[in-house]
């Protein structure tokens, strides 16, 4: 991959994560002049495997983004900066972005990739974990943890959906922790659902693998602990452009339509700022369709 050039691409790509990538490898295979920005900050760098991608099922995360990445690469047409934009802007049919160093490029089209960052709950020892026995997709984690004893950390009303979930990977106990209040309808819920306890006394920090330290002195080891905070959009790129927001029980992300483009006309997104929530496999999915949707709209309009 070369370097950003002055010439107008085809397609700008800000983000090189799964989405970002797969979106340019459509881009590239369809002979378009691509760039990719990426500031090498995946969502999942915290994981050291990846789970639920079909072909690549337990393999490190970070070998397939860097095989993602070697694919792209292959592609002459394919350039790459090793940074981030901080500013996008529409300029007649196309836009102009700004990379950081005080270059501006040039492109018909673009692709947000830009991810999610995530604000977890203020729990001690909580963001150590992440990642690693802490987690929020069940998908991705959930088998491995062998149908051990799995608590759930409530970061707002989302435990409940987690509480009914996760039974079906373990024994459930869900700490309240002052953050949601389960009303009777829902206690019957997760009661039926098999969830083994609800757990209201505050939790004053994480320890060791995963064992939960309450405020009353009790120590419960887990085999793995889940949890939402707040999802937080990557880059302001989408709000400098104008792009409408869809709103979620964890925050807001882009809106696009089954093309995924945006209420912009002419800027794509894909991956985990385009979905409260998300996978390896559904972010290469959707860089795959925004990479789809920017060439059909640089033939047909």
């Amino acid at each position: 991959m070369s370097i950003p050039s002055t010439s107008p691409y085809d397609a700008i790509i800000v983000g090189g994560s799964y989405a970002g990538l797969s979106a340019a490898l459509q881009l590239a295979r369809a002979r378009r002049r691509v760039l990719v920005v990426d500031a090498g900050q995946r969502r999942n760098r915290f994981a050291s495997d990846s789970h639920g991608f079909l072909g690549r099922d337990g393999q490190d995360a970070s070998s397939i983004a860097q095989a993602g990445k070697a694919d792209v690469a292959a592609y002459p047409n394919v350039s790459w900066h090793a940074g981030s934009a901080t500013n996008a802007r529409r300029d007649g049919d196309g836009f102009v972005v700004d990379l950081d160093g005080g270059t501006h490029v040039q492109a018909s089209r673009l692709v947000l990739a830009t991810g999610v960052r995530d604000e977890l709950p203020p729990i001690a020892g909580l963001a150590e974990r992440w990642g690693k026995s802490v987690f929020h997709c069940p998908y991705c984690h959930g088998y491995e943890l062998q149908q051990g004893a799995i608590g759930i950390l409530a970061g707002g009303d989302m435990a409940f959906h987690q509480a009914m979930l996760l039974p079906d990977w373990g024994s459930v106990t869900l700490f309240t922790d002052g953050r949601y209040a389960p009303d009777a309808q829902q206690r019957a819920a997760m009661a039926r659902r098999g969830v083994l306890a609800i757990d209201d006394t505050p939790v004053l920090r994480i320890e060791d693998h995963a064992t939960v330290v309450l405020a009353d002195g009790r120590r419960l080891p887990m085999a793995g602990l889940f949890t939402y905070g707040r999802i937080h959009i990557g880059s302001p790129l989408a709000e400098q452009l104008g792009c409408a927001f869809d709103d979620s029980p964890i925050g807001p992300f882009i809106r696009t339509d089954a093309g995924k483009q945006t209420t912009v006309p002419g800027v794509f997104a894909g991956g985990d700022a385009t979905r409260p929530a998300g996978s390896v496999a559904i972010a290469v999915a959707d860089g795959a369709m925004a990479g789809l949707g920017a060439h059909r709209s640089l033939v047909f309009g």
